[in-house]
C-alpha cells in the first residue's frame, strides 16, 4: 500500500506497481512549501469528499478508495483502505498544488505526521534564515 514519506523539500506519496497500474499515475510529489495541514483521522472514510475519477481511480466500497476524486474544491489524490488497526494520515495544501488533499491509509501514522510536521518546521526555519 501507498506510504508517505518526506524527499528533501518533497512530500511523495509512494506508490505500490499495482496501484500505479490501476490509476495511472506515478508516484505524488508535492513541495512542502504546498502543506498547509497534517492530521490523523482514525476512521479511514473521514478523509472522503467528492466522486471518484473513473479513468483514474478505483473503489472497492467499504474496503478500498485509490486515485483521484472530484470536488467543489479541486481533487484529491487518495490511497485509502479499511484498515483494521491502521489510521489515515490527511495532508491538506494550499490552492498552488496539484491536489487540495493527499490522503494515505498507513500503520504508523502518528509517526508519518512527526516526520512530516519536523520537515515542515525545518524547511521554515531554513526559509526565515534566509530572508534576513
Amino acid at each position: 500500500m501507498a506510504r508517505l514519506t518526506v524527499d528533501g523539500d518533497e512530500l511523495v506519496m509512494g506508490l505500490a506497481w499495482w496501484e500505479k497500474l490501476i490509476v495511472r499515475h506515478g508516484d505524488v510529489r508535492v513541495p512542502l512549501a504546498a502543506v498547509e495541514r497534517v492530521s490523523v483521522q482514525p476512521d479511514w472514510w473521514r478523509a472522503l469528499r467528492g466522486i471518484r475519477v473513473r479513468t483514474r481511480a478505483l473503489a472497492v466500497p467499504g474496503a478500498l478508495c485509490l486515485g483521484v476524486w472530484r470536488h467543489g474544491a479541486g481533487q484529491d489524490f487518495l490511497a485509502l483502505r479499511r484498515p483494521r488497526r491502521s489510521p489515515t494520515v490527511v495532508v491538506d495544501l494550499r490552492p498552488a498544488a496539484p491536489y487540495a488533499r493527499v490522503a494515505v491509509s498507513c500503520p504508523p501514522g502518528a509517526q508519518t505526521v512527526s516526520a512530516i510536521t519536523t520537515a515542515l518546521h525545518r524547511q521554515r526555519r531554513a526559509e526565515a534564515c534566509e530572508d534576513t
